[in-house]
């Protein structure tokens, strides 16, 4: 008999005995009564809790029940984004509107995009995005049939893109640390801050390899080896989402970007085709995107624009459905880059429709179209015609409610606005970022001027377009504090030091990486400021130059409106002329160069006493740039990307093939300064490197030992590379491979050994037959101090 049924018998009973005034089982069942109405009431509460809402069970069972609830539009609703179109849901003051969002939140959303920006170009405050957040996730919950919360997703490149975050260097001069701890430190404060402000997601890290450095988007890669992209790309994703991808708090889901390959499009161009073999994509591109889901449980991928051997990627199954989940074994959601499902209509010409384009991508394996919906709302249509199969929306749906039940969105999708404001931005997050910055600087050249002495100088001319400017780089916002050069030096020269300031040249007429039209400064006008600039050098000392490029000349070219990508490398607008102009006045000279991509430095190079590379170095840009100068500060960076000699000197990375890099007529073809170099304050003396096991089997290890001593008065850092060479195969092989580094510190005097393991997987590479083999030969180890320095030994494999 059902429990309704008992309580019903029982009822009657107890309402007979009412009735008898003398019954002594009144009292007795009077008290059962309550007792079994208070049980009936509890399973009846039960009965009515849907399964998907009680956290206690299985992930999978609670994604069944949901699934098996939602209606086609409730489904479809998951796999779209606001962003733009978050002015649907908003009033006139930028609050939420609960009567608007009625229209158009109806069957819930699967994702909303970057809330913080929706108060137009100023953006919301932390506790402003918290506060919006907030309003929408209530919605969600308390007004839609099934109350299913949102991912809000955010861009994190180097720090949340959102007002008031903490900003670190941009990746490229990140990567020159050689640091994968201090990758880990960094973006575990990242994900911190986006957590904090009610975000879930990050687009990011870019895993992609740089080998045109014309390309406006190099400054947001970690350069253009695999190996050390792979390492440093794990600890990032290992610090977003948590060691184990288990997604605790201030974690978020991480994305990798842009898969399969979109580093090296044709002639440097944002979004062109990437002409590129099946066997580079494999042993080149696909290493750091492998690494970061096999390793690290990666949750997120995004697509690249582009296309490979005529499919552009949204579009593109083979990779997303064939490579990275059957081959890879990849469970999170795929999402597309902003708008690319669209462009496979408007831009590729593969696509009739927005319908045609919404069943390409998602037959393709994208799950989440982002940032707004233009093409999978169609999705309802195309299942009930049955063009799109139920099955493959099911699969899309479910990866990505998998996730917002795996973060503990159903039971708590609030953020604290408190919190928000205590985290983001706060003093021990800024002591990152300054960390970050230091070891973010290379030094590139050096005869002894720097760091700067009270003798070596008493009155500094700092001059250059760059020097009272806190370049941030892509993807940034508005920190909460940003230093320039010029406000730090002056604040740490002291009493032994003079500064004095003069711009001496402009490069455009803004420098903004958001704002579309940019142009050049007029010659004119650079034509004072040089004058003014030898005006002040004049009664200097000693110059400290600070020139580069900007956030407007090398960016992101997303629409033809908005272009980023170069042909010219070298230093634009008077660069030239005025570092030409103050040799004339034989006063030594110091270079600190800012840009996103490396520049071609050919021709002030031998002009300068001292050249320092720095990229973009954040908010705390000015403090560490003057702690370099100072000599506060010991630059250990080392080049994650070869410095050409000039834009025709491309590609000039260092694995190239045996064939590759025969020479020019009247020209050096080697790099200006090669991967992996970077100079110290410190000297280092490398011993003779020593190899356990000369012969080894197809299964077998050995290693690779080298002494390094400090051989200065200076405690110092200095990363010690290893590079191998399979020196006949049967397939072309690059004439070396970064395949081990280890960072180290030395005290004045001190030695230390660095052990290197040769493992198998290292030697491995792709034959004729596409198959992963090592094959038995002789190899060829090489350890030292950048690709273009290093001491050789040589080993076999039976």
């Amino acid at each position: 008999m059902c429990k309704c049924s008992s309580y019903h018998s029982f009822g009657i009973l107890y309402s007979n005995l009412h009735h008898s005034q003398n019954s002594p089982l009144k009292p007795i069942l009077s008290i059962a009564l309550t007792l079994f109405a208070f049980g009936h009431s509890a399973f009846a509460q039960q009965k009515t809790t849907p399964t998907y809402k009680d956290p206690k069970a299985p992930i999978e069972v609670r994604l069944k029940d949901l699934l098996a609830r939602m209606t086609l539009e409730e489904k479809v609703a998951q796999t779209t984004c606001l962003w733009s179109q978050k002015s649907l849901i908003v009033d006139a003051k930028w609050k939420f509107d609960p009567a608007k969002a009625k229209a158009v939140l109806a069957d819930g959303i699967g994702q909303i995009a970057r809330p913080n920006e929706t108060k137009g170009a100023d953006g919301l405050s932390p506790s402003e995005t918290v506060i919006f957040g907030n309003a929408i996730q209530k919605f969600l919950k308390e007004k839609t049939r099934l109350g299913i919360p949102a991912i809000f997703h955010e861009e994190s490149l180097h720090g949340n893109q959102a007002v008031g975050a903490t900003n670190f260097p941009s990746p490229l001069a990140l990567a020159s640390s050689w640091n994968p701890d201090l990758m880990t430190e960094i973006y575990t404060t990242v994900a911190k801050e986006v957590r904090a402000r009610g975000g879930h997601q990050v687009l990011a890290p870019v895993v992609d390899i740089a080998r045109d450095p014309r390309w406006g988007r190099t400054e947001e890669t970690m350069g253009e080896d695999p190996y050390l992209t792979a390492r440093l790309a794990v600890q990032v994703v290992k610090a977003y989402q948590g060691p184990n991808a288990e997604l605790g708090a201030g974690k978020v889901i991480s994305t990798l970007k842009h898969f399969p390959v979109h580093g090296t499009p044709e002639g440097g161009v944002n979004i062109a085709p990437s002409f590129v073999d099946e066997r580079t994509v494999r042993e080149v591109n696909f290493p750091p995107f492998k690494a970061c889901v096999e390793e690290a449980g990666v949750l997120g991928v995004m697509p690249c624009y582009n296309e490979l051997s005529g499919v552009p990627a949204h579009a593109n199954g083979r990779y997303i459905n064939g490579v990275l989940r059957k081959e890879w074994g990849f469970k999170g959601i795929v999402v597309s880059d902003y708008m690319a499902i669209h462009e496979l209509k408007t831009f590729h010409k593969i696509a009739q429709d927005t319908a045609d384009a919404a069943i390409k991508a998602l037959n393709a394996g994208v799950d989440v179209e982002l940032p707004d919906r233009l093409c999978y709302p169609k999705i309802v249509g195309l299942v009930k015609s049955g063009l799109i199969s139920m099955a493959v929306l099911d699969s899309a749906v479910a990866r990505h409610l998998r996730l917002k039940f795996r973060m503990g969105l159903f039971e708590n999708p609030y953020a604290d606005a408190k919190l928000a404001e205590a985290t983001i931005g706060s003093q021990p997050h800024r002591d990152i970022a300054l960390a970050a910055a230091r070891q973010s600087i290379t030094l590139l050249q050096n005869n002894g001027i720097l760091p700067l002495q009270a003798s070596a100088g008493s009155r500094i001319a700092l001059i250059g377009p760059n020097a009272d400017k806190c370049i941030l780089g892509g993807y940034s916002s508005i920190p909460k504090q940003k230093v320039t050069p010029l406000q730090a030096i002056t604040a740490m020269a002291g009493p032994n030091f003079l500064v004095s300031y003069a711009e001496g040249g402009r490069l455009t007429d803004r420098g903004d990486w958001f704002f579309d039209s940019t142009t050049l400064s007029s010659p004119q006008s650079n034509k004072v400021r040089l004058a003014e600039a030898m005006k002040v050098a004049r009664n200097a000392d000693v110059i400290v130059l600070c020139l580069g490029s900007n956030e407007a000349i090398s960016r992101e070219a997303w629409s033809f409106s908005h272009m980023g990508d170069t042909p010219n490398l070298d230093l634009l607008g008077n660069q030239n002329e005025l570092v030409d102009s103050l040799k004339t006045l034989g006063k030594p000279m110091i270079g600190f160069f800012f840009s996103g991509p490396p520049l071609a430095l050919t021709k002030v190079q031998p002009k300068l006493d001292a050249m320092v590379q720095c990229f973009y170095l954040g908010q705390e840009t000015g403090t560490a740039v003057a702690e370099v100068l100072f000599g506060k500060t010991n630059p250990s960076g080392k080049l994650t990307i070869s410095m050409p000699r000039s834009a025709g000197h491309l590609p000039c990375y260092y694995s190239y093939k045996p064939s590759g890099r025969r020479g020019y007529i009247f020209e050096d073809i080697a790099p200006l300064f090669p991967f992996g170099f970077g100079l110290s304050y410190s000297t280092f003396q490398y011993g003779k490197p020593n190899i356990a096991k000369s012969v080894i089997g197809q299964t077998e290890s050995t290693t690779v030992t080298i002494e390094i001593t400090n051989t200065s008065k200076i405690a110092g850092m200095e990363t010690v590379q290893l590079y191998l060479r399979d020196d006949v195969s049967s397939v072309t092989r690059p004439v070396k491979e970064l395949k081990d580094f280890k960072k180290i510190t030395l005290a004045p005097g001190e030695t230390k050994k660095v052990t290197f393991n040769i493992t198998p997987e290292k030697l491995k590479f792709y034959n004729e037959a596409m198959q992963w083999v090592l094959e038995p030969g002789t190899f060829t180890a090489m350890v030292g101090a950048s690709s273009a320095n290093t001491q050789s030994l040589s080993f076999e494999v039976k």
